[in-house]
């Protein structure tokens, strides 16, 4: 443990690093205008590949100043805390990786940009819950957080990865019909992923499901398919 490494000397390490240049892009790239989802979101312009390697340096600080890290409305701070519970979980012990697991579903409302989803969700949740039942899974499908439903599906990933795909059917299933194109182009994304490994097992899913899925979900579930394959599924 580095009990004397503060929540304030990481901001200080990240904010070293940051580039004005790349915070205008990042603020360009992510939806910040008035009423989008980053409306509120701040940006330093430090790379992920930044934030991984503080991650991995301070992986081992104390759990309190990860929490007060993924509370801060500096993006990059955020990342860094989801990173640094990346980093940690493979050789976390039960105990550890309970709290580690029960920190991050606590506080989800700040994990409120899809990259935090995307680059934390599979290697905690998903991981976490791989030898458990998935009901929070389904829980978190069901939620008016936008993000814990990204959250559940993203999750998923970790058994896609493993060529099991029952979880992710049954989520996608149930977020099928969702309005938000974050979580259309989750769905979508981790249908490709099943396609990739059993195109079968997605074109049967599909099957029943095409002609009324949101275009964006099924454009990126076929985004692997031949022309003429994704011609037949986007036919009206």
């Amino acid at each position: 443990m580095i009990p004397e490494v503060t929540a304030d000397f990481l901001r200080y390490r990240l904010q070293e690093l940051g580039s004005p240049e790349k915070a205008l892009a990042q603020s360009r790239f992510f939806k910040m205008g008035k009423g989008e989802y980053a409306e509120n979101d701040c940006f330093w312009g430090v790379s992920v590949p930044q934030v991984r390697a503080v991650a991995k340096e301070y992986k081992d600080i104390p759990l309190p100043v990860v929490v007060e890290l993924l509370k801060d409305p500096v993006h990059e701070c955020r990342l860094l805390a989801l990173l640094i519970c990346v980093a940690r979980f493979p050789k976390a012990d039960e105990a550890l990786r309970t709290d580690i697991y029960k920190l991050y579903l606590e506080n989800t409302r700040y994990i409120n940009n899809w990259d935090l989803v995307d680059l934390s969700a599979y290697q905690i949740v998903g991981e976490y819950l791989r030898d458990k039942t998935r009901e929070p899974l389904v829980r978190l499908s069901c939620s008016s957080l936008l993000w814990e439903q990204r959250i559940s599906i993203v999750a998923t990933w970790k058994y896609i990865r493993e060529g099991r795909f029952d979880d992710t059917l049954q989520i996608a299933d149930r977020l099928l019909h969702h309005p938000h194109d974050l979580i259309q182009k989750a769905v979508g994304w981790m249908l490709r992923e099943v396609g990739k490994r059993d195109k079968s097992c997605l074109t049967d899913f599909l099957s029943v499901r095409y002609k009324t899925m949101p275009r964006t979900m099924l454009r990126y579930a076929i985004e692997k398919f031949l022309p003429e394959e994704r011609a037949f599924y986007l036919k009206k």
